[in-house]
């Protein structure tokens, strides 16, 4: 048969792997054997500054997940740079008319402003009040990001080193030693290709010192039950003492790895695991595990275990008492040494034993019980809740600090953005304003019919007429009595007189008279028509017009009639009205009240006297009117 790549042969026919090295089935060759040689040692106990229940919250996931503190600063400095970055970019975009949505980015970052809103720049003697600038919400959104960060990492650190251990050593005595009932498991792998076939055992316990007093021999059985299972690495022997009393320091388990045809026994290496536990607490347990590859200090070359040299591990058992878990009372194992036995570092040496065909491996496990004295385990708390209060309110104080440093530096430097507020509240004041505006012209339209309200009036070449809706309006309610249409025509003129009457200057004299000739026109139409929908309407069509064709042809009539007498009211010159009387203001404490009320008069005849003008002219008017009315009904 052919030997696996990079073994080496013996007896003509048989193959076996060089020193260091185990045979890889699955490669059909020899490979070295490399194995982490570091120790792990568990306590099988943790603290927690909180007690929660695991299935609703365990701080074991988090200390997996986070393993320092660098974690959550990292995450904070790359969130707090990107905020920055992103306002930053903000400040270049335009907020037009307030429509676009920068603008509304940009207005709520601005009332996020809730750490600097009352500590913006202030003038002297100013009042203080509240103002959210876009500054302020970018740099109070990023004082909460970097406390929020630094946050994070007190409970972090809270949660990994909220306590101390304090270790008390005491001397033991019978009874301390006689209350430890723990139940101990010992696993020890011989990491080779053989099996437990290869296995010889005495089943005998050595306990105490040989040549002293305390020498005993017992059966194995009596102590722990002794198995052996074939793993991967190799035979598995394994210990197992239920409700275990170690009564004295020193015990030895012996065992030992025979040839067998075609399968010698040789070695790479050791793997152990031993682990304890309260026999009524299986929650926390304390164990130690590793590997052996080499016991040299020298050379830490390959080598292969075979001779009739002991192979001796030696492993210590610590008493401990955990006073803050109920006064727990564990078994600590910890591997103190291992020696080893007859080695082979050369392939020609190992060939001449593989060979000589009386190959074995002792093995022989010692524990030591440390019964003199009893570790005494509590811990205390560094971090108490006036502690966790004051390093809360120095990370908010330093936190606020910084972007509050970078508020006065940037308002102090930047004088526009002292009043940066003032620009986005009035963008959004207009657009507020307009919003409302066309709210209520939708509302005129709906209500009134006025068709010089509808969307596209910005395009249309006709100014809107208040007259127009309030035609429509008489005209939805003919069941209005005529005093009160009288009272609405009369309202009616008011309103189109204080929009269309203007005073003419000497340089625009011409486009006012003719402005005033459209509004007597439309006036004396409008009078002429609610008299005509009185006259000549049907009881039970109160709410119908009276045929087009007859409007339009009074329309034409009371237009040609009222041509002349419109154009005279309207030219007139500066003389008719006079000009505003002028104030006297003086400066200062000089003002009294006789000055106030000497103004408040002056301003009362002024009136009086435009009231009286007004009423002249509104009587003029009222004539016109009343001309082509009566004009027509003579026709007829």
């Amino acid at each position: 048969m052919a030997c696996p790549s990079g073994s080496i042969r013996y007896n003509t026919t048989l193959c076996a792997c060089p020193p260091g090295r185990l045979l890889n089935v699955a490669a059909d060759a020899c490979t070295l054997f490399t194995a982490n040689t570091t120790i792990i040692v568990d306590t099988g106990v943790d603290y927690y500054a909180a007690s929660f229940p695991e299935t609703i919250f365990s701080f074991d996931s988090i200390k997996r997940f986070t393993q320092s503190q660098a974690l959550f600063l990292e995450a904070t400095a790359i969130l707090l740079l990107s905020w920055l970055a992103f306002c930053i970019f903000l400040r270049f975009m335009k907020v037009g008319d307030g429509r676009n949505a920068w603008f509304q980015i940009r207005w709520w970052i601005s009332r996020l402003d809730i750490c600097f809103s009352t500590r913006h720049w202030l003038e002297d003697q100013k009042v203080v009040k509240k103002r959210k600038t876009e500054l302020g919400g970018t740099l109070s959104i990023a004082s909460w990001i970097l406390f929020t960060g630094l946050f994070a990492a007190l409970l972090y650190q809270i949660i990994w080193k909220r306590t101390i251990e304090i270790h008390n050593v005491r001397a033991t005595n019978g009874p301390d030693l006689a209350s430890f009932n723990n139940d101990v498991e010992i696993n020890i792998t011989t990491v080779s290709s053989m099996s437990c076939s290869n296995l010889r055992s005495t089943y005998t316990l050595v306990m105490g010192s040989p040549g002293l007093v305390d020498y005993r021999v017992a059966s194995l059985s009596s102590f722990a039950d002794f198995s052996c299972h074939n793993t991967s690495e190799g035979p598995t022997v394994t210990l197992r003492c239920s409700n275990c009393q170690l009564s004295q320091d020193n015990y030895y388990f012996s065992w030992q790895f025979v040839d067998l045809p075609n399968n010698p026994a040789t070695a790479v290496g050791f793997q152990f695991n031993l682990s304890s536990n309260a026999h009524d607490n299986e929650k926390h347990v304390s164990s130690v595990s590793g590997t052996l590859r080499n016991g040299s200090t020298v050379d830490d070359g390959p080598v292969t275990f075979r001779g009739n040299d002991t192979n001796l591990l030696k492993f210590n058992f610590f008493p401990r008492i955990y006073h803050n878990i109920h006064d727990l009372k564990l078994i600590q194992p910890l591997f103190h040494e291992f020696l080893p036995g007859s080695v082979f570092r050369d392939a020609s040496q190992l060939q001449s034993s593989l060979e000589s065909a009386n190959g074995i491996i002792n093995i022989t496990l010692y524990v030591n019980f440390l019964s003199a004295y009893i570790v005494e385990i509590d811990n205390q708390s560094i971090m108490g809740p006036v502690s966790f209060l004051a390093d809360l309110g120095g990370l908010y104080c330093i936190s606020i600090g910084i972007f509050y440093y970078f508020l006065v530096q940037c308002e102090y430097r930047v004088k526009r953005l002292r009043n940066e507020d003032a620009v986005l509240r009035q963008i959004r004041h207009r657009l507020k304003a307009q919003e409302r505006w066309d709210k209520l012209r939708k509302y005129v339209m709906y209500t009134w019919g006025c068709k010089a309200l509808e969307e596209n009036y910005t395009n249309s070449t006709t100014e809107p007429h208040c007259s127009d809706c309030m035609m429509h309006s008489v005209r939805r309610s003919g069941s209005l009595h005529t005093s009160r249409s009288r009272k609405q025509s009369h309202i009616k003129e008011t309103i189109n007189l204080s929009k269309k009457l203007s005073l003419p200057s000497k340089k625009n004299a011409a486009p006012e008279c003719t402005q005033l000739q459209e509004v007597s026109t439309h006036v004396a139409g409008a009078g002429n028509l609610d008299r005509m929908s009185e006259s000549r309407c049907d009881t039970t069509q109160k709410h119908e017009l009276c045929s087009t064709a007859d409007e339009k042809q009074q329309s034409i009539e009371l237009q040609e009639n009222s041509m002349s007498s419109a154009s005279v009211l309207s030219c007139t010159d500066d003389r008719v009205i006079p000009p505003l009387p002028a104030l006297e203001l003086k400066a200062g404490s000089d003002m009294d009240m006789t000055d106030v009320q000497k103004n408040i008069k002056l301003l009362y005849e002024y009136n009086a006297m435009l009231r009286e003008k007004l009423v002249a002219t509104h009587s003029i008017l009222r004539d016109i009117v009343t001309e082509p009315s009566a004009m027509s009904r003579d026709k007829r």
